[in-house]
């Protein structure tokens, strides 16, 4: 079930009509993707990558990219590579299981379905990882009986909706 789980497909930001990049997100990751021009040469590229903020480049010329991310990183287990023409960026969330609506503040974020279903998709994922945490929902006397039922509504919900994604949608 993990697969199903797993980013179906990339999000794209889109800049006056134009790809400016795409991504997707797992719990603990936020992956970017940008198509590289062609005819530089790979090690011209640059990236830095700090705790709230990303840049991207070539090297010699003003950033392509020069964005605080929406949420802190981790620095130490962030990073960069450029495979088959396109720099895949890796940001390791500081707070694993937030979902994000965008990896760059304020830009390109999703519509409130899309959030939704990035949400419910990260949660499914979670507690498939974290087993402990769906028998605390549905057992736990920590819990007051109203949480509980709330969750568990929630979480039947968001499983219905990521088995059959059309169906939320009527079709």
């Amino acid at each position: 079930m993990s697969e199903k789980l797993a980013p179906e497909k990339r999000h794209a930001f889109l800049h006056s009509g134009q790809k400016v990049f795409e991504w997707d997100q797992t719990l603990e990751e936020v992956n970017m993707y940008i198509e590289l021009p062609k005819g530089v040469p790979t090690k011209l590229f640059r990236c830095t990558i700090q705790a709230g903020h990303v840049e991207v480049g070539i090297r010699g010329n003003p950033p392509y990219l020069n964005h605080d991310v929406a949420h802190p990183v981790k620095t130490d287990s962030s990073f960069w590579t450029i495979e088959d023409g396109e720099m895949h960026i890796t940001l390791q969330k500081r707070e694993k299981g937030k979902t994000w609506s965008s990896p760059i503040q304020g830009q390109g974020l999703l519509d409130p379905y899309a959030a939704d279903q990035e949400q419910k998709r990260l949660m499914l994922q979670r507690f498939q990882e974290e087993p402990s945490l769906w028998s605390m929902n549905s057992s736990s006397s920590l819990l007051p009986a109203g949480l509980k039922q709330m969750s568990r509504t929630y979480l039947q919900d968001a499983i219905a909706t990521v088995q059959r994604p059309n169906s939320a949608l009527g079709l």
